[in-house]
């Protein structure tokens, strides 16, 4: 990331899948910025996460109508969750890509300059089957000196 790492980030992300529910969190340095409407929120990806090698940033729309996560590198990805739409996404895994329909249940945050919280929630399907997964997740960003 050629960007400057200027804040502290924590993901908490569940995902439950009929009767299981998995819970990950992730703390990273990254780069946070406000720009044309949106909060964008920037990270490298680790052995950790599955995704080494990779950029990872979500765009949060100022008016939590809409969040894209966006991943660039080894395994490219595109997720759009927005309110009141489905939308059918590109998705790379390890194991191969697929389409995932992906549609919002909730978006909310309570950014500003200095970081902030965002949650959102939505739940992801194959086209032709039911419900794969709900996920939600909850981001904090805190503002760091260098």
């Amino acid at each position: 990331m050629n960007l400057p790492e200027n804040c502290m980030i924590t993901i908490r992300g569940t995902m439950e899948q009929q009767e299981d529910r998995d819970t990950v969190e992730l703390m990273t340095r990254g780069y946070f910025t406000h720009r044309d409407g949106n909060y964008y929120i920037t990270y490298k990806e680790s052995e950790t996460t599955g995704y080494e090698g990779c950029t990872t940033t979500l765009k949060v729309s100022d008016d939590a109508r809409q969040v894209s996560m966006l991943r660039h590198g080894p395994m490219p990805s595109q997720l759009i969750i927005e309110k009141g739409v489905r939308h059918v996404c590109h998705y790379e895994t390890g194991f191969g890509s697929m389409n995932l329909g992906v549609s919002a249940d909730e978006i909310s945050h309570a950014l500003s300059e200095e970081g902030g919280d965002i949650h959102f929630s939505y739940t992801l399907d194959s086209g032709n089957e039911a419900l794969l997964s709900r996920n939600l997740v909850q981001v904090t960003v805190k503002s760091i000196v260098n």
